[in-house]
């Protein structure tokens, strides 16, 4: 399969970012994206959809939403919407019926930062989801960069630290959503995960201090998915979003955290007399199944089964486990890096029946 690096949910001057469709290009081309999709506030901007080049390179940008209820005091419950054809904010104040139309047109939809906490003293309120008997969306949100600088904003001089240093940030996805995203799977749904980085290239100003936090571009290096496709990019711009809208949609796709080390290369699949399984697939068990681990380079590294940690390692580049039992499987890796062990890789799961 073919490994791309994607970066999803970002905001435009359209809503409450602070750049363009073009500037996001040009941040990703820097850094070396193969795809962004833009997810600007309760509005669908279309017409900025495609190919993006400099020189040789070339990003391909998809349009979604982020979708929420203005008309409710918190404003929370926010949807990640992709691959829809049709402006669907008017749905907001109704969730379920917002789903079941996104997937009457064969869109996909994310729950966005799941645990999102307040930091009031910085105008930031808790929009956490809370609305969990909604059925049929695609997955979730598991690591947010921006929900995560805002559970570091205990004081202003927190977050003027974390504004000038923001590679100490990234410790991993909030441990609350960890525990959700497992019990959901557990509990029989397929849910698949992945990362955004929630980026808004905010212009901020305390007293005399006036900087750019988090640019574009420093976002697209650090919280980013990584899909597995079936075939190379093509260049065709329907083609294309129907590759990484499939393989979003079948969880062939793991989180990674690029700051520390590019996680690219990371590979969990499941092998058997049957076949092979990749990250998102459901395969039966079978006398010879095995796990197979692969990691860019030597790394702490833990499986996980069912929410509960069966095996840990240290410092190595390559695992087999034989599979003893049936099991919602899946893969968690830590890397050094500024002084703390940090969350480096987190795999979608394989469903071992």
């Amino acid at each position: 399969m073919i490994e791309i690096t994607i970066n999803l949910h970002m905001h435009t001057r359209h809503s409450d970012g602070t750049g363009s469709h073009q500037d996001i290009a040009q941040a990703a081309l820097r850094t070396g994206l193969q795809a962004v999709i833009v997810t600007d506030h309760n509005i669908l901007v279309k017409d900025q959809e495609g190919y993006y080049s400099n020189n040789n390179a070339r990003v391909l940008v998809l349009v979604g939403e982020e979708i929420h209820d203005n008309n409710t005091p918190a404003r929370n419950n926010h949807l990640l919407v992709f691959g829809i054809q049709e402006e669907l904010a008017g749905l907001a104040g109704d969730t379920q019926k917002l789903i079941d139309e996104i997937n009457r047109q064969s869109g996909l939809s994310f729950i966005a930062h799941p645990i999102d906490p307040a930091a009031p003293q910085f105008n930031q309120g808790d929009f956490s989801w809370d609305k969990w008997d909604v059925r049929g969306y695609t997955g979730i949100e598991l690591w947010n960069g921006f929900s995560e600088f805002k559970t570091r904003l205990k004081n202003t001089f927190a977050a003027v630290w974390y504004a000038y240093q923001p590679n100490r940030i990234g410790r991993g996805p909030i441990p609350e959503t960890l525990q959700i995203w497992d019990q959901l799977t557990s509990g029989g749904k397929q849910v698949v995960a992945v990362g955004g980085s929630d980026a808004h290239a905010m212009n901020a100003s305390l007293g005399p201090l006036k900087k750019k936090v988090f640019p574009y571009e420093y976002h697209f290096k650090s919280v980013n998915t990584h899909l597995l496709l079936p075939t190379e990019l093509t260049g065709d711009l329907e083609a294309d979003r129907g590759l990484i809208y499939g393989a979003l949609r079948a969880g062939h796709a793991y989180v990674g955290y690029d700051l520390p080390h590019p996680t690219r290369g990371f590979r969990f699949s499941a092998r058997s007399s049957q076949g092979t399984a990749v990250m998102g697939d459901r395969m039966d068990r079978t006398k010879d199944s095995t796990l197979q681990i692969e990691l860019p380079r030597p790394a702490d590294c833990r499986l996980i089964r069912n929410g509960e940690v069966i095996q840990n390692w240290r410092k190595v580049t390559d695992c087999q486990v034989p599979v003893h039992e049936a099991g919602v499987y899946r893969v968690e890796a830590f890397f050094p890096f500024k002084g703390l062990k940090r969350g480096w890789i987190y795999s979608n799961p394989i469903y071992i029946d």
